[in-house]
C-alpha cells in the first residue's frame, strides 16, 4: 500500500517542482543575481561608508535579494532531492520512505507559496515597514469590540510571520472594546502584504452586549501607509500643521495620564489628522506622529502622481453597509469572504487567530493580473 501512495505522489512532486521553475521566470533570477553582484560591488567601493544613510540603504537591499536567492535556489534543489529520493525508494521498494517523503512534499509546498506570494511584492513601497490604524464605525459598542478583535488578529498574523508590532496611539472604547488604535509593524514587505487589508471589515454575529441576544452588524475600517525613507523629500510648511497636546489613555505604562504629553497633529490643507501618545516624552511622540503624517503625505502625492483622483483622504469609504470589503459571518453560519477576489474560508476562528495569509495572497494575485492587463 505504502508503494502505491509513494507513487501515486511522485507526479505532485512533478508539478511542483514545474511550479517552481515557473517560478524562476517570475522571479527573474538573472537578473536579481546581476543587481546583487552590483550592490556587493558597490558595498567595496572605499567612500562606501562615507553616506551612512545610502551605505545601510544598500546592505538592506543586498541582503534581501540574496535572501530571497538563497531561498529560491534550497527551494528548487530540494525538490529536486524529494524527486530522486522518491525514485530510489520506488526501485529498491523502499516503503518506510513515505512518512518522509510526505512529509517534506508539505514543507516544500508550504515553502513554494510563501515564495510566490513574495514575487508578487513589487509596487516601490512594498519592502517597507507600516503603519497600520484601526477606527471603530457604524454598529456602537460592538463596533469598538469588533476593532479589538481586528487589533488581536493583525497581531497574531504578525507574530506568526515574524513581524514586530508596537501600539503608537490607543483610544479605548466608551464601554468596551477600541474606538481607534495605530500600530507600527516593523519587518520586511510589512507594507506590501497589509496593504492588501487596507478597507472596511463587517462583523455579523450575535452580540454579547445585547441582553435580547439579536444579531448585529457592525464595521472597522482598516486604513495603512508604509513607512518613508526619510531621504524622500516632501514639504511640509510650518504654517500648515496644528498640534494639540493632550494626556495619554489606554494602555500605555506608567507614564500615562502623569503629564500632558501625548500629541495630535492636524495637517490643515488635507484635513489628515494623526496622533501618538504611546512615546515616553512630548517630543518623541511629535517625532512619530510627524512620521505617520509625513508617510500619509506622500501616499497622497503618488496617488496624484498616478493620476488618481481618490487621494488618501478622498478614497476614506463610508465605515457601513455596502463599502466593506470583507465580511465576517459567525451566526447564522460561518464565514470569511472577501468581496473582491472571493476568497471564503470557513474556519472563522483560524482567521480571527490571525492566518489570513490566503486573503492576501489572492488579493495579490488579483492586483498583479490587473496590472499585466494595462
Amino acid at each position: 500500500m505504502s508503494l502505491i501512495l509513494l507513487e501515486q505522489i511522485r507526479p505532485q512532486i512533478k508539478e511542483l517542482l514545474e511550479s517552481i521553475l515557473e517560478l524562476r521566470d517570475s522571479l527573474d533570477v538573472p537578473a536579481l543575481e546581476k543587481e546583487l553582484a552590483e550592490l556587493d560591488r558597490k558595498a567595496q567601493e572605499p567612500d562606501f561608508w562615507n553616506d551612512m544613510d545610502n551605505s545601510q540603504r544598500i546592505l538592506q537591499q543586498s541582503k534581501s535579494i540574496r535572501e530571497k536567492l538563497n531561498d529560491y535556489i534550497s527551494l528548487e534543489n530540494d525538490c529536486h532531492d524529494l524527486l530522486t529520493l522518491v525514485e530510489l525508494g520506488l526501485e529498491e521498494k523502499d516503503e518506510s520512505l513515505l512518512s518522509e517523503v510526505q512529509e517534506n512534499f508539505d514543507d516544500l509546498s508550504k515553502r513554494f507559496e510563501k515564495l510566490k506570494l513574495k514575487t508578487l511584492l513589487n509596487g516601490e513601497y512594498d519592502r517597507n515597514d507600516a503603519i497600520l490604524t484601526l477606527h471603530a464605525g457604524a454598529g456602537g459598542t460592538e463596533a469598538m469590540d469588533w476593532v479589538q478583535m481586528l487589533f488581536r488578529m493583525y497581531s497574531r498574523w504578525a507574530e506568526n510571520n515574524g513581524f514586530k508590532t508596537r501600539v503608537l496611539d490607543f483610544l479605548e472604547g466608551d464601554e468596551a472594546g477600541i474606538k481607534s488604535i495605530t500600530v507600527e509593524v516593523t519587518g520586511e514587505n510589512a507594507y506590501g502584504f497589509l496593504k492588501s487589508e487596507k478597507g472596511v471589515h463587517r462583523l455579523v454575529r450575535i452580540s454579547p452586549f445585547d441582553s435580547s441576544g439579536r444579531r448585529h452588524t457592525s464595521f472597522a475600517s482598516m486604513d495603512v501607509v508604509p513607512v518613508m525613507d526619510e531621504s524622500i523629500e516632501i514639504d511640509i510648511n510650518p504654517d500648515d500643521i496644528k498640534m494639540d497636546v493632550y494626556r495619554s489613555s489606554g494602555a500605555g505604562g506608567q507614564h500615562v495620564n502623569k503629564t500632558s504629553s501625548a500629541v495630535r497633529i492636524t495637517h490643515l490643507p488635507t484635513g489628515i489628522v494623526v496622533s501618538c501618545q504611546n512615546e515616553r516624552s512630548q517630543h518623541q511622540n511629535r517625532e512619530t506622529a510627524m512620521k505617520i503624517l509625513y508617510a500619509k503625505l506622500l501616499e497622497i502625492k503618488e496617488i496624484e502622481k498616478q493620476q488618481k483622483i481618490s487621494a488618501l483622504k478622498g478614497e476614506q469609504m463610508d465605515i457601513a453597509w455596502g463599502s466593506q470589503i470583507r465580511s465576517y459571518v459567525f451566526c447564522p453560519y460561518t464565514m470569511v469572504k472577501d468581496h473582491r477576489t472571493g476568497y471564503e474560508e470557513g474556519n472563522i476562528q483560524k482567521v480571527m487567530d490571525g492566518e489570513i495569509d490566503e486573503f492576501i495572497s489572492a488579493y495579490l494575485a488579483l492586483s498583479a493580473k490587473k496590472v499585466n492587463k494595462q
